[in-house]
């Protein structure tokens, strides 16, 4: 009598994201051990991240292989909508064509980096950056602060700026005083409420630097390099008091900061962080957001020399974190976080964005060395990008058995004509076999026939019926007009106590998605 295949399904792989910290073969299969140029979709789906497409057609002055640091769209006061980026030492203006407008700054105004803080308050620009003059454009030109503020008086020449609490709040990177503005008047920095405090005295450790400032909830939080420190009635700073530090956790980038609405993320030198506040209990609990890639984060910090910089979208649903010089950026999903407060994450490998902007209406642009791009579409600039996902090792609950590989059945959401690769290996070796399939032109059922499934095979058939138009929006829901479903049955060979299961495609065009991975195996002696 033949021996019965046993089977594991991988429904919605890499639901969990990336986990490189637990063991490999203990691991839940709904983590992934790469999940390449992926996010997680509204749906729990591990699917292709969306691309970018160029908006900038004129780079004006901006040298070629000189990227976009820092974008800002900035809201004038006739509701029209203005685009700054920065670069090549200079400021520019505009999306499609980039002008330069530092041009315009008088000559002995020297532009030595692109380091740039850019803050929007009360119906000015404002723009500061260490060893600078501070910038402000007020909706006409670009000039000097000391040309608004006629002198140069109390004005600091500061890297990190915030617009919180109806003034801006400035600091120099490495000291531990903290200048604020006048009350609406972000150019005077003497007299009125304006003012300054020194906090050396109240680090935790003793001894600590400044390296970001954030606003929530009322208070002024202000991360050191190894300690952060609260104070509350920020409202009133002459009379604010400390309310909380928490030391051996600070802030190792400003451009790491991000308020979320509802919570302040930021990168530790161990890990992505969020300052939440439990109202309830009047305390401020720091969570550990990226416990799943730990060791991967402070690898990446430990070779990072450039910069980094994030954002927060709502409409993707998610917080993105790029080390710069490393060209890599971390994907964290918002939606869901796993059961010790984890965020879901990805990895984008080879990632060229150096800035980004959230805009009004939502759209999210990006800053590469092409100028000014938008997160739309599934193309990098014209050109495919490789996504990848490959499962834990696989043990079908004993590890101690051979385990011999009969068939793996993925089923795959993509465009038609798409070539996927199906990847598989034994034993924690990093040989990996290697099936390719295409996915089929529309309206095409068979590659989804599969002689043990013949009710799948049945339900497929339906889907893809001119007759029956509910089931077809059915399909449309998961796949999307230009997509198709595919379920193929492929061979496999080779035997092992442990299986590693991947997939590749490159991604031209159009989304891909997996939704389950189904593998048949026969079980062998214990090994």
């Amino acid at each position: 009598m033949a021996q019965q295949l046993s089977s594991i399904n991988l429904v919605a792989p890499a639901f969990k994201g990336i986990n490189t910290e637990d063991s490999p073969i203990a691991q839940d299969p709904s983590f992934a051990e790469i999940a390449d140029n992926a996010v997680i979709d509204k749906r729990g789906r591990i699917a292709s991240r969306k691309g970018y497409e160029v908006v900038t057609t004129n780079k004006g002055t901006l040298s070629a292989n000189k990227p976009l640091r820092s974008i800002k769209q900035f809201k004038k006061t006739d509701e029209t909508f203005v685009v700054f980026s920065v670069g090549d030492n200079k400021i520019f203006s505009g999306t499609t064509t980039l002008v330069d407008e530092s041009a315009n700054l008088p000559q002995t105004y020297n532009i030595t980096d692109d380091n740039w803080k850019i803050v929007d308050f009360n119906d000015n620009l404002y723009f500061f950056q260490d060893g600078h003059e501070p910038l402000v454009y007020n909706g006409t030109a670009l000039q000097k602060m000391s040309t608004v503020a006629g002198g140069l008086t109390g004005i600091p020449f500061a890297d990190e700026v915030l617009a919180a609490y109806g003034r801006l709040w400035a600091v120099n990177l490495n000291d531990s005083t903290v200048y604020w503005s006048d009350l609406l008047i972000g150019h005077a920095w003497t007299g009125g409420t304006s003012g300054s405090i020194d906090i050396s005295k109240v680090w935790p450790d003793g001894y600590d630097e400044i390296v970001a400032l954030a606003a929530h909830n009322g208070l002024l939080i202000i991360f050191g390099r190894h300690s952060t420190v609260v104070y509350q009635g920020a409202q009133a700073p002459a009379t604010m008091s400390l309310v909380d530090t928490v030391a051996g956790v600070g802030c190792v980038d400003r451009d790491t900061v991000q308020h979320t609405g509802t919570d302040v993320l930021f990168l530790s030198h161990n890990g992505l962080r969020s300052f939440g506040r439990t109202v309830q209990e009047k305390s401020m609990p720091m969570r550990t957001l990226s416990n799943t890639i730990t060791k991967d984060i402070i690898n990446e910090l430990q070779k990072e020399a450039l910069s980094f910089r994030c954002v927060y979208s709502p409409e993707e649903s998610f917080y993105l974190l790029s080390f710069v010089g490393r060209k890599t950026t971390f994907c964290f999903d918002l939606r869901s976080p796993l059961e010790d407060g984890s965020l879901r994450v990805t990895r984008w490998p080879s990632s060229i964005f150096t800035s980004y902007e959230r805009l009004e209406d939502g759209t999210l642009y990006v800053g590469t060395v092409d100028g000014i791009s938008e997160y739309k579409g599934y193309q990098d600039n014209t050109d495919s990008y490789r996504f990848k996902y490959y499962s834990p090792s696989l043990t079908f609950g004993d590890p101690s058995r051979l385990k011999f590989i009969k068939k793996i059945k993925p089923t795959i959401i993509g465009p038609s004509n798409a070539d996927a690769f199906i990847k598989y290996s034994y034993d924690f070796s990093t040989t990996y076999k290697t099936i390719t399939f295409r996915i089929p032109e529309s309206g095409q059922v068979a590659e989804f026939n599969d002689p043990d499934n013949p009710v799948a095979n049945a339900v497929f058939a339906e889907f893809n019926d001119p007759d029956n138009l509910v089931a077809n929006a059915v399909i449309s829901e998961y796949a999307g007009e230009s997509s198709q479903i595919i379920r193929k049955g492929l061979n496999a060979t080779g035997n092992g106590s442990t299986i590693v299961v991947g997939v590749e495609s490159d991604i031209n065009g159009a989304e891909l998605s997996l939704q389950e991975i189904n593998i048949q195996a026969l079980l062998g002696k214990t090994v």
